[in-house]
């Protein structure tokens, strides 16, 4: 994966893109092989010093019932009481309204199991969690693995357009965003496109190649572009 590149991984359920996406995060070790980062396996990285500079939203988030400020904040916990820093990651991650709807804002206990919570919809905590993804200001490795599934198609397409610019804006200093997906149409401003197939990689290239190709990926954008025709 280039640096300074936007790098989307797509295919169909089972592929195996949230597996790769935790083996770049060493939640899994691989079996063989290995994963290189500036030709060095990151394997021989201090495991601590590897994760300080990377960050991520996932699908299978988590619901953190604190004050909305910490729910976000421990994405980047020597700054978990910066105020400043936690609203600039909720404004990157389009997730300012979720606070501007809650009657203390930032000082709002979150959840239902708490007598003062406020129970959020499964869209706010997910539009939370992605903020808590964007609390470290300058990741080398920005993972967000379907982190607006439950989302519409409209409203993700948006977001990621925003990440993407802002992934660009912090190119300069060769952060790699790898974006998950499984709505095609979303991730055609992704510089690389990797596509999946049976937990191989099956192509390789941006969206105007791919659709040349006339390969997989073309095949798999046609079907869901159908969809919404």
């Amino acid at each position: 994966m280039p640096a300074g590149s936007v790098v989307a991984v797509v295919g169909e359920n089972g592929a195996g893109k949230s597996t790769l996406v935790k083996l770049l995060a060493r939640m899994y070790e691989p079996n063989a092989g290995e994963i290189t980062a500036d030709g060095t396996d990151i394997a021989r990285i201090d495991i601590q010093q590897w994760r300080s500079r990377i960050s991520g939203a996932f699908q299978d988030f988590a619901r953190l019932e604190f004050l909305a400020q910490t729910t976000v904040g421990v994405g980047d916990l020597p700054r978990s009481r910066d105020r400043p820093a936690v609203q600039a990651a909720l404004d990157r991650a389009g997730a300012d309204q979720v606070i501007d709807q809650l009657a203390a804002g930032l000082d709002t206990q979150l959840g239902a199991s708490w007598d003062d919570g406020v129970d959020v919809s499964f869209g706010q905590w997910q539009k939370l969690a992605l903020a808590r993804g964007y609390m470290r200001p300058e990741p080398l490795l920005l993972m967000l693995d379907e982190p607006t599934a439950g989302l519409d198609a409209e409203t993700e397409h948006a977001l990621f357009e925003q990440f993407a610019a802002g992934a660009r804006r912090a190119a300069d200093n060769g952060r790699v965003t790898v974006l998950v997906s499984h709505r095609f149409s979303t991730v055609r401003m992704a510089d690389l496109i990797v596509v999946l197939d049976g937990t191989r990689v099956a192509e390789v290239g941006s969206h105007a190649e791919l659709i040349a190709a006339r390969g997989p990926y073309a095949e798999l954008y046609a079907i869901q572009a159908g969809a919404y025709a």
